[in-house]
């Protein structure tokens, strides 16, 4: 592939690895881009090529903690004020997401503000993967390509060749996704209803739907601290599951994830590398998107269009 064209990648600190193999794919260097950090805790973003009258795409995933975010931004001014031609943001997981509505009075929607601050910043498209919330593209003012994670994820569930497979949600919230797999594989469709005590707490949890000698796969978009997926899983073995696996777009693994995961009767804990994962868990498997930006990033520069990568 010809590389002498109108187009750099570069990347953040904590996405280089991913910025990597989407390099890999595209056949082109990564671009030099230096981020110098002070010892008080501030940074500053420089490219050290020229980037006028470029199409820069800047690989960063925006999960805590916010330097990720704030390098992004800086990189994003940058290339603004470098004379970039078009700035485009490859954010595989938009950080924030979660906070997308007031749940209760005199609450922030910090997903509305950091949808703000990139436009303040400058870019002119966004590129992400599996928002918490479809509607969230209406927080930005420019194009967003809206990347789904299924994609790389329903080959992977064919390739595993199931008998008495059963699709399962850990939240009703999530029926729309789970849905959306079950009706692709045409198998059937378990949903979890859940309520909270607080954040990140789960109170009680029901099944609704059988899962008898069934091998259930738990979807969801995102797993943090992996409380409800593993309270889930360990429901459905209760209730005569065969196995249960489960797969997320985006594994956060935060606090004592690890231990719940190695703890719960979970066979396989699968996510994409849109964040990256350091922590051994022998249970843990990780499905590269790369191949899939790469693909989107070709389309935007050839101004072709992106549907046939949508498999739901």
């Amino acid at each position: 592939m010809n590389c002498e064209r109108s187009f750099k990648v570069f990347s953040g600190t904590k996405s280089r690895y991913l910025a990597e193999k989407i390099c890999q794919q595209l056949g082109c260097e990564l671009g030099n881009l230096s981020i110098t950090k002070f010892s008080d805790g501030e940074f500053e973003v420089c490219f050290e090529e020229s980037i006028r009258g470029v199409d820069v795409f800047l690989v960063q995933s925006t999960f805590p903690n916010t330097d990720n975010l704030m390098e992004l931004l800086l990189m994003i001014d940058a290339a603004k004020r470098a004379s970039a031609r078009t700035i485009n943001a490859v954010v595989p997981y938009f950080g924030w997401a979660r906070q997308d509505r007031k749940s209760k009075p005199r609450v922030s929607i910090a997903a509305k503000l950091v949808a703000d601050m990139f436009g303040v910043a400058g870019i002119t498209r966004l590129i992400t993967m599996d928002l918490h919330a479809d509607q969230e593209q209406g927080f930005f003012n420019v194009p967003v390509d809206h990347l789904y994670a299924s994609s790389v994820i329903l080959p992977y569930i064919q390739s595993l060749k199931l008998d008495n497979l059963v699709i399962a949600t850990p939240d009703v919230g999530g029926s729309k996704r789970a849905s959306a797999y079950s009706k692709y594989l045409n198998c059937p469709l378990v949903l979890c209803n859940k309520t909270r005590k607080k954040a990140n707490e789960v109170a009680s949890m029901e099944i609704i739907g059988d899962v008898t000698d069934a091998n259930v796969i738990l979807i969801d978009d995102i797993v943090d601290t992996a409380g409800t997926i593993t309270k889930a899983a360990d429901l459905m073995k209760q209730n005569g599951a065969r196995s249960v696996r489960a797969i997320a777009s985006h594994g956060l693994m935060s606090g004592p994830a690890k231990e719940r995961v190695e703890a719960s009767c979970i066979e396989e804990m699968v996510f994409t590398d849109s964040i990256p994962y350091d922590m051994s868990c022998k249970k843990v498997k990780q499905l590269s998107i790369a191949a899939l930006l790469a693909h989107t990033i070709q389309c935007v520069e050839n101004n072709e269009s992106i549907s046939k990568q949508y498999l739901i």
